[in-house]
Order: structure tokens, then C-alpha cells, then sequence
């Protein structure tokens, strides 16, 4: 039951991490101009008092002129923080602050975190009740067991707006997705079916509570605690606990797994010995959710049962019950429809959509953008946390339920226009990043990081190998171990390359002396190279073929390194090589290229670069509509540095491409859709999402001012149509950014 994938990496990096930059994860933007005068007028005094006074009349209009309908509070007393125990409200702010963020990355839920100093359950009430007016829904998180039912249940019965405690619901529904499932590869009916609950928890008791509500008798579930079994009269257990308690002489786990269908563990480690998986039906269910380690691994469990279906809440293992596939859509779609409260017919229905998902074949556009290609059977009843059909279906679904259920006071009348608005909230390129990171896992790569000798390069090759996204391969003097070591990271585990004794050097002079010896370059050049540029030589271990891909560009400018790379490594034939810097918003990505290599590109090198440019933009999950942007729209203003972009335009005509593209035009009709409609003859059908550049110059200085000056994230540059996998940093480029980029060229996305 976890939200976190099972990625490693050292303290540093994750204080690093935490502190670098502005200190935390989460800031507050202005969603509304405020620049001038008029502007402040307008967001406060004296324009604030017209809708003021339109709240205080009708309530409603609360959510039509603030926030309140998209603002979700995080709060926790950190009583019970992760797997850590009781650290306090303050510790928990790092979890809570987390939280909001996966709140906003997944389904566009803005969210604020709020930590309580109290561990008094009537204080804490009274504190969240308060706060009604300001949010639009309560996520309740890490409080300890029994308080948390108390307060939930209290906080529900007073507040007319959802309150959800997610360790308890969020782990319950994606566990009643994956039994969904299970339950039908099995043939069960769940009226029939026997379940042992290990664990008497909030989680476990949520689980109880939502499987009896999809139709499990009561007396067909076994709750364990580390005592045993509750039965009715047993003393010791709270009154959550003996709602579940059943008329039964079976005391002990292997009691109560004789001809049992479903183990569901929300205990400990190691709780389920591998022995007692014979006692228990055949085809059985497992699902050991304990973390970080589960009560029995899949393949201890496999070699018990052959036949048994498994689910942990690790991501390092199939059928991952990970929280983050709930929470963010059922309150995306609670909020949208302002729902009063989620009920037990939204819960059902996110975890039928989520069963009903992993059912669905992943279409073939989709698998093609993101690389993943899954198939419904025993390891794969839940779906993968960045499948981005999870926006669409599972906030549809949860607003059906709370209009049927009769909690939703703004129904929704046209579901099939919802549904496609739920599409348009969230940029695919997030997606496609995540599912690029899994992929590396999936298929680690060997990646040469040539610059060793600096910190951030060695923080990114430790982050890199951690992550278990392939091996780095290090290019640097000795002194690299000791920097290792200084940084936390064992030396012993790194493949470090040194031109002064390694015994490569004789092949790569070769090599190199034969690619140059016409270029003007003697076989005493090519030595000193070899020996002396980290570049040259991190490139002839990718052309030799020891690694996959190379990542280098911090110590010398962009354009130094291009020249380097390319003694070493030629674009591919009929590819015109480019640069290009990926803009990623919260709904949006914009291409732009090229941004570091041709200066004055002609109509061919153009529209290579329009074609190559599309493709990276498919391979990221967008369907491109391409722009050749000038200073004139269509020939106006005439000028002299139109033709190569009007010979691009009829290149592509006769190339008979398989994507939009229209041009010349300026930036803002380019990407303005009311801009777009004065020339409704334009060949795109909405505002472009790939920019091609009609000249270095202004490529690189638009980049270069978007990525210091807006509010985007940005991606690159990337070096786009060598033969090799190579990418060349900016010098400014952090750990994270050099690690994105080294997973983007291992895994042919960027290429």
C-alpha cells in the first residue's frame, strides 16, 4: 500500500533534493494577473468587494469566484508518519508537502499542506472543522490508529464537504480493484469467497469495511491481529476491531487459512511463513501489502503456490496496491461535481474502473507513446500509476457514483464533454517521463557520464545507478573514488574509465586516427586527444561499443561540445542533426528546435528538422502540429529571410509527412488559438505544439529567456539525430536534469 516506487538513493540526495533551490516542494502562484495597478485593484481592494458580496448572498458562488472547488488540505498531527512511527507534526511536513504534489502531478488538484501540534482528538477536530470554508475537500494522513477513525468519522458527520482519511481508503480501494480482478481469473464470486484480513489497522480495517460493502458476508472474513483471530467475546480489541469479529473456534493463522481464498496482509514483514500457503484453497489470492517489505515475497510465495496470484504494495514487483492510483482522481472527481462527502458507492465505483482498466487492452496509440504494453492476467490486475487513461475514466466514474448517490450538488450533465475535459487537464510529456523511468528499470543501459571529476555529474551517476536505471560508466582521473567516497557512494560499485592506464587507448587512437587522418589531423593529434578529452574519449567508448548512450556538457559550453562529439560520432545518414528544448506545463508541452546546431538551417535541413522534431514530439505522447515561426504571418511583413521557411513548407508538401504543419507565422498566432482564427485557411488545427526556428539565433535566445524567465519546467537541450545516443548538457544543468536526459537517451526517446 504505498505511493512511493522502490528507488534507492543516498540521504544527501534526497536533502539535496529537499533544500536545493527554494527550500521544500511546493510554492504559490498567482493565477490571475497582477502587474499593474488595476491589476492589484481588481485581485483586492476595492474590486475584491463585488464578489465578497456575491459569497455572502449565495454560498455557492464561493466556488465560482475563489479557489474553494479546487483546493484540497492536507493534514496530518504526524502521529503516524510512514513507516517511521510518531515524529510529530512538523517531521510529517516533508510527507504532507509530498502529498500536495502528487495531488497536482496526477490529477490537477490543487492542494495546501497543513500540520496540527496536537495530539488531543477533540482539538484536532475542532481545528479542521474551522477551516471548512477555505477548502473544497479534506485528505486526512498518517494518524495513528484508533484516533484516525474517531476523527474521520466525527470530521464526516460535521463537515459538508468530502473528508478522506487515505491510509485507510486509499489502500482499501486499490486492493478492491486488484480482488475485482483476481477474483475473476479465478472464477470466485465474492458472496462465496473466504478472506483472512492479517493486520487490525486503519488500512486493514478499511479494506474489511469496503469488501463487505461489495458483497462479502461478514462471516466470511477472518481478522488476525498479532494475538490471533478476533472472535466475538474476545477481550483487548477496540470497537472498530470487534465490528469484525465473527463466531469461530479458529485462534491462529494457520487456523484460519485452512481452505481460505484471499489472504490480505496489512502487517509485517515475513508475518505469512511460506508453509502455511498449502493450507489455503487452491488458485489462492495473496495480497502481502505490508511495507516496505510484504508478509511474503512473490517468489517465496510462487514457490509455495505455482498457481497463486500475487500483489505487494512494492513497485519492484508485479501488481504494485500503490495509493496514488486513488486519491488524486476520486477527489478530482468528488470536487467536481461538489460532492458532500465520499461514500462507500464512490469507493466501489474507483475500484471497479480501476479493475475494469486493467481489463482493457493498452490501445495501440497509447502503448506506442508510452512504451508500455500491458496484458490483464495474474500479474497485472491493477494498472501501472502513470497509465494516463487514469485521469479520464476514474474521476468520471466517482462523479457518476456521487450523482446517483445523491451527494453531488453540481451534477454533471454532459459527461462525454467532462470526460474530455478531464483529458486536457494534465500533459501527457509527465506521463511519458514517469513510464520512461520504469522502462529504464525495466531495461537498464549502460551510460557513459564523461565529465566524472565533477560533483553534480558523480551525484547524477550515483542518483542513475540507485534508481537502478542502468550502470554509469565514469570518465575521470583516481580521484574520482575519493569523491565517491566523499558523497556517500561506494567506489568499489563504479565503472570508472582513465585514458593514463586504460587499455582501450591503443583501439581508440586507431579508431580515431582513421576517422581523421583525411581531416587534415595527424595520428600524434588523435593521441593527444584520446588522452587528453574526456569528450573524445567517452565518445570512443560509445562508438566501440561499451556502452549505450553518453551524457556530458557541464564544464565546456554547448557548441565546444558539439565540436568534440562530432570527431567522434556522425549524425545519421539523411538526418539533419538538431537541438531541441522541450517546455513542460502542467497541461502543456511545447518543442522547440533547433535551438543549438545550424545556424541558418535551408528548406531541407528545415524540414528534417520539422520531421525529426515530430517524431520526439509522438515519442513524448503528443500528436504534433508544427509551426515554422517568423516575424511574418504569411507574408506579411515581406522580408528577405522568408524563402528557406516557405521552401520548408513546400518540402514537407512533397514529402507527404503524417502531421500538421503550417507556417510562416509568429509566435503568438502560432500558438494563440484566437490569434489562429484570423487565418482560418492555417493548415493546424489548434495552436502548434512544435516551434521550428528559421535561425540559431533566435532559437537559442528564445530558449535560453523562456527556461530563466518562465514558469515552465525545461527539458534539454537534446541533441537529436546523431548516430549514437549522446547528449549534451547545458552547463547549468542539475543532477535530476542530467539523470532525466541519460534515461531519455538510453531509452531511444530522445535520440
Amino acid at each position: 500500500m504505498s505511493e512511493e516506487a522502490n528507488v534507492q538513493f543516498s540521504e544527501r540526495e534526497a536533502l539535496l533534493y529537499h533544500s536545493e533551490g527554494r527550500p521544500g516542494k511546493i510554492e504559490v502562484i498567482a493565477s490571475k494577473p497582477m502587474a499593474t495597478q488595476r491589476d492589484l485593484a481588481l485581485a483586492y481592494s476595492p474590486g475584491v468587494a463585488v464578489p465578497v458580496l456575491a459569497i455572502a448572498e449565495d454560498p455557492a458562488k464561493a466556488y465560482d469566484y475563489t479557489a474553494k472547488g479546487n483546493l484540497v488540505a492536507v493534514i496530518s498531527n504526524g502521529t503516524a508518519i510512514l513507516g517511521l512511527g510518531n515524529l510529530g507534526a512538523l517531521a510529517s511536513k516533508p510527507v504532507m508537502e509530498g502529498k500536495a504534489v502528487l495531488f497536482k502531478r496526477f490529477a490537477d488538484v490543487d492542494s495546501i499542506d497543513i500540520e496540527l501540534k496536537t495530539e488531543d482528538v477533540d482539538r484536532f477536530i475542532d481545528a479542521v472543522e474551522l477551516m471548512e470554508p477555505s477548502f473544497g475537500g479534506i485528505n486526512l494522513e498518517d494518524i495513528k490508529s484508533p484516533e484516525c477513525f474517531v476523527i474521520e468519522q466525527t470530521l464526516r458527520e460535521r463537515m459538508n464537504i468530502p473528508v478522506f482519511h487515505d491510509d485507510q481508503h486509499g489502500t482499501a480501494i486499490i486492493a478492491a480493484a486488484g480482488l475485482i480482478n483476481a477474483l475473476h481469473l479465478t472464477g470466485r464470486d465474492i458472496k462465496t469467497t473466504r478472506v483472512v484480513m492479517n493486520g487490525a489497522g486503519a488500512a486493514a480495517i478499511a479494506c474489511a469495511e469496503l469488501i463487505k460493502a461489495m458483497g462479502l458476508p461478514h462471516d466470511n472474513l477472518l481478522m488476525l491481529d498479532r494475538t490471533g483471530v478476533m472472535y466475538q467475546g474476545r477481550e483487548g480489541i477496540n470497537q472498530w476491531q470487534s465490528a469484525h469479529a465473527v463466531a469461530t473456534d479458529r485462534r491462529t493463522l494457520a487456523d484460519a487459512l485452512e481452505g481460505a481464498d484471499v489472504f490480505m496482509g496489512l502487517s509485517a514483514a515475513g508475518a505469512l511463513p511460506a508453509e502455511l500457503l498449502n493450507h489455503m484453497a487452491l488458485k489462492p489470492i495473496i495480497f502481502a501489502m505490508a511495507n516496505p517489505d510484504p508478509e511474503i515475497t512473490p517468489p517465496e510465495a510462487r514457490a509455495a503456490r505455482p498457481d497463486a496470484i500475487i500483489a505487494t504494495g512494492r513497485s519492484d514487483y508485479p501488481n504494485q496496491v500503490n495509493n496514488v492510483l486513488g486519491f488524486p482522481f476520486i477527489f478530482r472527481g468528488a470536487l467536481d461535481v461538489r460532492a458532500t462527502t465520499i461514500n462507500h458507492e464512490m469507493k466501489i465505483a474507483a475500484a471497479t474502473a480501476l479493475a475494469e482498466l486493467a481489463r482493457q487492452q493498452v490501445p495501440e496509440e497509447v502503448a506506442a507513446a508510452y512504451g508500455v504494453q500491458h496484458s490483464f492476467g495474474p500479474d497485472y490486475i491493477i494498472p501501472a500509476p502513470f497509465d494516463p487513461r487514469l485521469m479520464e475514466l476514474v474521476p468520471a466514474a466517482v462523479a457518476q457514483a456521487a450523482m446517483d448517490s445523491g451527494v453531488a450538488t453540481k451534477p454533471i450533465t454532459d459527461m462525454a464533454a467532462y470526460r474530455q475535459s478531464l483529458r486536457a487537464r494534465l500533459n501527457p510529456t509527465t506521463s511519458v517521463l514517469s513510464l520512461a523511468y520504469e522502462g529504464a528499470r525495466a531495461n537498464p543501459k549502460r551510460v557513459i557520464f564523461a565529465e566524472a571529476e565533477e560533483e553534480v555529474v558523480l551525484r547524477a551517476a550515483i542518483a542513475f545507478k540507485d534508481g537502478g536505471y542502468g550502470t554509469p560508466v565514469l570518465v575521470g582521473r583516481e580521484s574520482v573514488h575519493d569523491r565517491l567516497k566523499a558523497l556517500g557512494a561506494n567506489p568499489d560499485e563504479f565503472e570508472l574509465h582513465n585514458s593514463v592506464n586504460s587499455p582501450l587507448v591503443d583501439q581508440m587512437v586507431d579508431f580515431l586516427y582513421c576517422r581523421l587522418q583525411r581531416r587534415g589531423y595527424l595520428r600524434r593529434d588523435c593521441e593527444r586527444m584520446v588522452n587528453r578529452d574526456r569528450n573524445i574519449f567517452g565518445g570512443l567508448l560509445l562508438q566501440l561499443g561499451h556502452a549505450d548512450a553518453m551524457i556530458t556538457g557541464v564544464t565546456r559550453t554547448w557548441a565546444e561540445s558539439m565540436r568534440q562529439v562530432k570527431r567522434v560520432i556522425d549524425h545519421r545518414p539523411g538526418q539533419t542533426p538538431f537541438g531541441m528544448h522541450v517546455l513542460v506545463g502542467q497541461s502543456h508541452t511545447v518543442f522547440i528546435a533547433d535551438t543549438t546546431v545550424n545556424e541558418r538551417p535551408n528548406a531541407e535541413e528545415l524540414a528534417d528538422i520539422a520531421e525529426g522534431a515530430a517524431q520526439v514530439a509522438r515519442r513524448m505522447g503528443h500528436e504534433p502540429r508544427v509551426a515554422f515561426l517568423s516575424y511574418s504571418n504569411f507574408g506579411n511583413p515581406e522580408g528577405q529571410w522568408l524563402d528557406n521557411v516557405r521552401g520548408a513548407i513546400k518540402v514537407l508538401d512533397g514529402r507527404a509527412v503524417e502531421f500538421e504543419y503550417e507556417g510562416e507565422m509568429s509566435p503568438d498566432v502560432a500558438l494563440n488559438a484566437r490569434q489562429l482564427a484570423n487565418y482560418p485557411f492555417a493548415r493546424i488545427s489548434g495552436p502548434a505544439n512544435v516551434l521550428i526556428m528559421p535561425g540559431l539565433q533566435s532559437a537559442n535566445i528564445s530558449a535560453k529567456l523562456l527556461r530563466e524567465l518562465g514558469g515552465d519546467s525545461t527539458i534539454g537541450p537534446m541533441l537529436i539525430g546523431m548516430e549514437k545516443p549522446v547528449q549534451i548538457a547545458p552547463m547549468t544543468a542539475t543532477a535530476s536534469e542530467l539523470v532525466t536526459l541519460a534515461v531519455l537517451a538510453a531509452g531511444g526517446i530522445a535520440r
